[in-house]
Parts: C-alpha cells; structure tokens; sequence
C-alpha cells in the first residue's frame, strides 16, 4: 500500500447529520518509537501491547453545512476544550487530502478517557486512534466505491490517519502485539501504519499483565513531538535506530520461544535507552521522578529475590508500567501493593492487560 492509495476518490454528501462511536485502547512500546522524519514517518520501527482497559471513547456527531471552511467543536469529558483545537485542526489539515469530506461538515467530537490525560499513558494514542477510526466508519457512509467493506482496508487506513495525529495512534487500532515500521524481520511492515503481529507468539505472553503506577498524574515536563525532534543531531541517533531494529528482530525470536528472561532484557534496555536518549539531548531532560528510580530499584529486589519475570517499562514520563505473565498475577500484585504503591501518587495505580484493539459502540 502507498499513501494514494488512500485517497477518497469519490463520495456523496447524502445523509444530513449523523454520529458514530469508537472506543480505542492505549498501547505500551515494547521497542521504542522515538524520532521521526517527514510525515510522521518513524526514524525506527516499533512494536507494542495493545491495552485493555486504558482507552479513549469518542463520538462524533457530523452535521452537513454550506461553507467549505473546517469546523468542529472538541468536548473533553463533557467540558468544550479549546486547548485540544489547534491539534485536531493540524489533523485535519493533514488529513484532508484522504478524505475531502471533512470540508462539507461540522463535527462535534465528545471524547473521555478512562485513565488520566497527558500523564504518560499514551493518550494521544488513544484519542488520535478514536477520531481516525469515527472518520473511517463516516467515510465508509459516504463512500461511493463499494469496498466489500473490507476490514483490512478498513484498520489500514486507520492507522495510517491516526499516524497523522499521532504517530504511536497508528499501533492502537488492533491487537494484541502491532509493529510500526518497516523491518526485514517483519513481513509486511510499513512506516505508513501499524500491522498486527502475525509471528508465533508462545503461551508466555497470553494476556500478559500491565499494572500502570501513575507516580506523576500531572502533565508531563516535554511534550512527545518536542522529544521527537530532540533526535535531530543527536550524538547517538543513529545507533539507536540500528539498536531499535536489531531489538525488534530478536523480539520477535524471544516471542515465539517463549524466552521471558531475554524478554525482560529487551524490554528494560528499551525503556532505559529512551530515557537515556533524552538525558543526552540538547537540551536534556529527565523525565524520571525519584519515585520512579525508588520502583525499578525495588522491582530488580524483588526478581533477585523471588525468579519473578515481572519487569518494568517507561514512556516519555515518570509512570511505570509493570509487565507480568498472568501466571504471576496473584504474587506481583502482592508486591506492588505492599511495597510500590506508595511510591505512586495518591497510591494511584491502574490494571491492565493486553487487548485486542479498537471496538465500534
């Protein structure tokens, strides 16, 4: 598939008003997505966990008008936000090549999460994933080319808008493991949108566990698109999209083996680097919190201790997200109950598990 590909080439602007509902989950990178060319194109390939219970739902009520120019109302859990427009107009913007309708309408998106916004939980993803895909199902009312309602034209094209919002969107429209990124271990991978893992995945990482510690609900210190360009010039760029696809190779080995000791070994390295590429950027940051090094130190305790496999993974913030087979369940959240839920605030932490994607409501 190309970008044209996508393009609406003709529809129909029958129906007057209408409203479609989708809810879409976060997803958690297992290997890192971090720097981007053009288009949101990824500068490494990526694969994640898409989540259960973290998710974004949105309805989109669409209302035919006469002037050509974009309109739309964002309402964020029932509240009219105007901080989430000048994001939802640069989508448009980009997106409107693929589906010209968005001029002959005003749109009143509702959206709500179920987990904290902008506290390193992927919300982005979440939410840009949930427009993409009320738009598509629009799209598809419009459409005048019968399609045989194709299902992987369908999640294709979804994913591809939702990269345009936000490039880790792209990876949380299926489920349960999504790579983005073209490599030569995956067949079929694109830098154009996420594709469902379709590689031997072993009885380990059946409904493998993700308790997130929220150890920061507040808004994080640097924006993801600001982290992003942090990767320009950076002193070890380029080593690290080599590590990124050398990882995702041998993820995809340790998956079909069942490995969970080289499991935690990737997925903790990968955490580690992506902090580590933002602690050596100009300029640096640290995203971490004390408490945040107070629960990977107390998690290594515990593995030594016990054989656990439980292991940890970050995103572009202080949270922790704790990766566990489901046969651990009952001990680590024993563990994270008697010995890390202080270190999140308001002893805030949430369960998740893996996915299967996004759903129509």
């Amino acid at each position: 598939m190309t970008a044209q590909d996508f393009i609406l080439k003709s529809y129909h602007t029958n129906f007057e008003t209408g409203s479609v509902k989708w809810a879409s989950p976060s997803n958690i990178a297992l290997v890192k997505y971090w720097g981007k060319k053009k288009d949101q194109i990824p500068e490494n390939p990526s694969i994640s966990f898409t989540l259960s219970n973290c998710k974004t739902i949105t309805e989109v009520t669409y209302t035919k008008k006469e002037d050509k120019e974009f309109s739309f109302d964002v309402y964020f859990e029932g509240e009219k936000n105007e901080a989430f427009k000048p994001k939802i107009q640069t989508f448009f913007e980009r997106i409107e090549t693929y589906m010209p309708f968005l001029r002959d309408y005003h749109f009143k998106i509702d959206t709500s999460n179920t987990f904290p916004h902008s506290s390193g939980i992927a919300s982005s993803a979440s939410g840009m994933s949930a427009i993409a895909l009320c738009l598509m199902s629009i799209e598809d009312k419009l459409n005048t080319v019968e399609r045989s309602s194709d299902i992987n034209y369908f999640n294709q094209k979804a994913s591809f808008l939702a990269r345009l919002g936000s490039g880790s969107a792209c990876r949380s429209i299926e489920g349960e493991l999504v790579v983005w990124g073209e490599n030569e271990s995956i067949a079929d991978s694109s830098d154009l949108f996420g594709v469902k893992f379709e590689g031997d995945v072993h009885s380990n990482f059946k409904n493998y566990q993700d308790t997130i510690l929220l150890v920061d609900k507040g808004e994080k210190q640097v924006s993801s698109t600001v982290g992003h360009q942090l990767m320009y010039g950076h002193p070890f760029a380029q080593e690290r999209f080599k590590q990124a696809h050398d990882n995702l190779a041998n993820l995809k080995t340790i998956l079909a083996s069942g490995n969970l000791n080289e499991f935690v070994k990737i997925v903790e390295s990968e955490a580690l680097t992506l902090h580590a590429m933002m602690m050596t950027s100009m300029p640096y940051f640290i995203l971490m919190k004390p408490n945040t090094l107070e629960i990977i130190n107390k998690i290594w305790a515990f593995r030594a201790k016990t054989d656990s496999k439980v292991c940890f993974t970050l995103d572009a913030g202080a949270n922790v997200h704790v990766l566990y087979p489901e046969s651990e369940t009952e001990i680590v959240l024993e563990f994270i109950k008697n010995e890390l839920v202080s270190y999140c605030q308001n002893e805030h932490y949430i369960c998740d598990q893996i996915g299967l994607g996004a759903n129509q409501i």
